[in-house]
């Protein structure tokens, strides 16, 4: 009986760990692999006791893209998921959960796989972790975001000299380049990882979706539309806030801050 591609661990605590599993191939994206990933992610997003994800990888890699064995064979189709099939496409399956998704990157993130961990909405990273572009090597145009989420993440002449050399960007360089959070010893990854999920689910439930989804949205926009987003969600959800509970709470963040 073969291992499961994909590993799911959830912790009654409201988060649910996503590994994939396929060490021997680096976590190569399989066409099995990403409909499994894309099937446990929505699934995940319809049980009501998951509210946050933690993605991470088998063994000593994240993530090391498209398998390229298949994909030359002709069974995996180019852009992620199945002949544009969304269903089946494992970064349209992270946006549309809707709580915070963090990406626990154990080791290296190559193309496909940097793809996957930019989907993420928080990065943490071991010292092992390492990112790549190689498109322009391979001869694959990206179609999970690449192209436009590392610039905005890092800026346009740091995107532009990743993405023409496919050269390795270190845990390090990646954390001052403002993309991973902060790296962290790779012991304490997944502890790490388990109590920045346990610090969001702290907040409270509807904010934690309706938070992430303006962030979002608006990050999509132009500054004054984004802000305009902003004031028209500030309307509605803040007519329907009661002035006893703000302040109920207001001391409980009183509280955790002296604490």
């Amino acid at each position: 009986m073969k291992d499961p591609l994909v590993l799911c661990t959830i912790d009654p605590a409201g988060h649910a760990l996503i590994t994939l599993n396929r060490p021997a191939q680096l976590n190569a994206l399989s066409r099995a692999l990403m409909s499994q990933l894309a099937d446990t992610i929505d699934a995940l997003e319809a049980d009501p006791t998951v509210r946050v994800l933690i993605l991470t990888g088998a063994g000593k890699a994240f993530c090391a893209g498209l398998d390229l064995k298949e994909l030359g064979s002709g069974a995996t189709a180019l852009g992620g998921g199945e002949n544009g099939v969304t269903s089946r496409d494992p970064v349209a399956a992270l946006q549309r959960f809707s709580g915070p998704v963090i990406g626990a990157i154990n080791g290296a993130a190559v193309t496909g796989g940097f793809e996957l961990a930019l989907a993420c909405d928080v990065l943490l990273a071991s010292p092992a972790a390492r990112f790549a572009d190689t498109h322009a090597r391979i001869g694959v145009a990206p179609g999970w975001g690449l192209s436009q989420k590392l610039s905005r993440a890092i800026g346009i002449y740091r995107a532009r000299e990743v993405s023409l050399t496919g050269n390795w960007i270190g845990a390090e360089q990646a954390a001052a380049w403002g993309f991973v959070n902060r790296v962290v010893p790779a012991p304490a990854l997944l502890d790490e990882s388990r109590a920045l999920a346990c610090d969001m689910l702290s907040t409270l439930p509807e904010m934690l979706v309706r938070y992430k989804a303006i962030i979002d949205e608006g990050f999509a926009l132009s500054f004054g539309e984004g802000l305009q987003l902003e004031k028209r969600r500030s309307i509605e959800f803040n007519a329907k806030v009661e002035a006893a509970a703000i302040e109920a709470r207001r001391e409980a963040v009183r509280a955790r801050n002296r604490g």
